[in-house]
Order: C-alpha cells, then sequence, then structure tokens
C-alpha cells in the first residue's frame, strides 16, 4: 500500500518550474543540437564543435540563450503540464489511450504557446556561429521577443508554429504518456516502488519514444526558425532542401539530441517527482497503488 506522501498529486505548475530547472542543467547539449541541425554542408562531430566553441569563445558560449531557453520552458511545459495534471486528477484517464490522446491536445497547446519564445531560443543559441556583422545580438528572450514583433511582425513570432505544435504533440505523448505508463507498468511489478529508481528507469525510457518520435520534426521546425525572411517559400521547399542531404538529414543532430533529451526528460521527471511528493497535494479520492 502506499504511503501519503506518494499518494500526492502534482500541483499544474510543478512540470514548469521542474522542465526549467532541467533546462538550466543541459542548455549547452541543446545549443549544441541546434548549431548541428542548422548546418548544411559538411559534417562535424559534436566533440569538435564543442572544442571549438569554448576554445574561441570561452566556455560561457555554450549558455548563450538560456534566458530564451526558460522562457520557452515556463511557456511550452508549463501549458503542457499544465493541462495534462489537471485532465489526469479530474477526469478518468486509466487507459493508456485515453494518456496519449490527453498528452497528445496538451502538447498542441504548449506548442504554440511556446513558439515565439522557442524561435528567440534557437535564433540565439545559432548566433555564435555566424560572423560578426551577421549575428542578431539579443540582449535576453524578452529583447528578442520585443526586436522580432517591432522588425518582423507579430505572425514572424510564430514562425514554424505547424512543426513545433505537432512537434510537441509527439513529444508530450512521448514523455508524458509513456512515463505514467511505464511507471505503472514498473509498480505493478511489485519489484518498484515510488523512488528514485522507478522514476529514472521511466524517464530514460520516456527520453528515448520521444527521441525517435520527434527528431525529423526538430530538425525542420529548427531550420524554419533560423531561416531569413523569404529564404524558403513553403514547408515543402524546406523538406526539399533538407532532403537533399537524403533521408538521414531528417535526423541531423540525432545523437546530441538523445544526450540533451535524455537528461532533459530524466531531470524533469526526477524534479517533478520530488516537487509532487515533497510539497503536492492530497487529492479527494485517493487511489490505491497495488
Amino acid at each position: 500500500m502506499a504511503s501519503l506522501r506518494e499518494k500526492r498529486a502534482a500541483r499544474w505548475y510543478f512540470g514548469g518550474m521542474a522542465s526549467a530547472g532541467a533546462a538550466c542543467c543541459t542548455h549547452p547539449l541543446d545549443l549544441l543540437k541546434v548549431l548541428l541541425q542548422t548546418q548544411q554542408e559538411g559534417k562535424t562531430s559534436l566533440v569538435k564543435l564543442t572544442v571549438n566553441i569554448v576554445r574561441k569563445q570561452g566556455i560561457l558560449a555554450l549558455y548563450n540563450g538560456l534566458s530564451a531557453s526558460l522562457c520557452r520552458q515556463l511557456t511550452y511545459s508549463t501549458t503542457r503540464f499544465g493541462i495534462y495534471e489537471v485532465v489526469k486528477q479530474n477526469y478518468k484517464t486509466d487507459s493508456f489511450g485515453t494518456k496519449v490522446l490527453v498528452a497528445g491536445m496538451a502538447g498542441a497547446a504548449g506548442g504554440f504557446v511556446g513558439t515565439p519564445a522557442d524561435m528567440v531560443n534557437v535564433r540565439m543559441q545559432n548566433d555564435i556561429k555566424l560572423p560578426l556583422e551577421k549575428r542578431r545580438n539579443y540582449k535576453h528572450a524578452i529583447d528578442g521577443l520585443f526586436r522580432v514583433f517591432k522588425d518582423e511582425g507579430i505572425a514572424k513570432l510564430f514562425s514554424g508554429a505547424t512543426m513545433a505544435t505537432s512537434r510537441a504533440v509527439l513529444m508530450t505523448i512521448g514523455q508524458l504518456s509513456f512515463y505514467d505508463q511505464i511507471k505503472l507498468i514498473l509498480l505493478k511489478t511489485g519489484y518498484f516502488g515510488d523512488n528514485l529508481s522507478t522514476h529514472f528507469l521511466s524517464s530514460l525510457s520516456a527520453g528515448a519514444i520521444a527521441t525517435s518520435l520527434t527528431q525529423p520534426l526538430d530538425v525542420l521546425k529548427t531550420r524554419s526558425m533560423n531561416a531569413r525572411p523569404g529564404e524558403f517559400a513553403s514547408l515543402w521547399s524546406l523538406v526539399v532542401y533538407t532532403a537533399r542531404l537524403g533521408p538521414l538529414g531528417f535526423f541531423k543532430g540525432y545523437l546530441p539530441a538523445f544526450v540533451r533529451l535524455a537528461p532533459q526528460t530524466i531531470l524533469t521527471f526526477v524534479f517533478l517527482e520530488q516537487l509532487r511528493l515533497n510539497f503536492g497535494f492530497l487529492p479527494h479520492a485517493v487511489p490505491e497503488v497495488a
């Protein structure tokens, strides 16, 4: 039987807080992923790219765009986790199919809401590989959002929203619904408790699933957001441009994406579970855990 501590439920905003905390730890990996995805010619290893950045611009360059990353998590992840948690706690979501459906809807909302911060995040991260005269040099996330709105219009803030939303649907399904289901399966075996090892195994598995589901859309989203005005006439032209590299072109940056997303997913759920266990609330109807 689960203890009262283990029966606590997460508050709707815990997901955003946990994701922001995880982003602080994994931001350099996210930056390297963006740089590899926006590279069209040649091949550069993850290690070589990291060494070149640190040698030329210092280790702090790996945290370029951190404010935008945090802004993105506090909009995108707070929305998707919040919707998922509220629906899960107030309606019957026992079946895996229902969890997938709820996660997909939550991801769609979060992806759209988080698109402006996501676009600024991509641009700030990509700045470090551009010549000085071509850099956008946003001071921070709010400055980037304001300058895009002022110079390029409000529509540009939602550039790549279609792909960002589609990616967020798959990401949220891969992370939230699969995490819940895998955790439930482990708990039902009787060999696992509601503890760190269970949270780790569940989140690692969810991270691997989410990476595989989202990588092609992630590449297209990153390229769309980083594009200059008029560079691509349509989504199809971007797909054709990327396809010139062959099928693997849609999986550029897969290794750093997984290396980044696995720790991001693990840390997010570990932080979330600790928030739930220590600061969560007891629902009115508390189910027993077999």
